[in-house]
């Protein structure tokens, strides 16, 4: 089994997610985080969705982030839910679709 180390909590694995940047020892991509994230959810409390995880590993994976927004940009479009699919109460309660 092979591992890349991309940063202090960040890296990768072609055995986990097809090789999408994760935080060591778990299975959290650096997407989910991004994606609470850019929802508003403050890196605080990013850690009541992902409890696993320490504030470190959040902004470690958010620096992550910055540093390679096109390629996590791409994944996170490659993973998004179309529109049609999405449950009008999801909708309504995003209320941003």
């Amino acid at each position: 089994m092979f591992a890349e180390t991309s940063s202090r909590y960040v890296t990768r694995n072609p055995e986990i997610l097809s090789g999408e940047p994760i935080i060591i020892g778990t299975r959290t991509s650096v997407r989910a985080i991004v994606g609470l994230w850019r929802l508003g959810i403050m890196p605080e409390e990013i850690l009541n969705h992902l409890p696993h995880l320490t504030l470190a590993q959040v902004f470690d994976a958010l620096s992550f982030y910055l540093d390679h927004q096109a390629e996590i940009n791409e994944y996170i479009e490659r993973n998004r839910v179309p529109n049609e699919l999405i449950h009008p109460s999801v909708k309504a309660i995003l209320g941003t679709l």
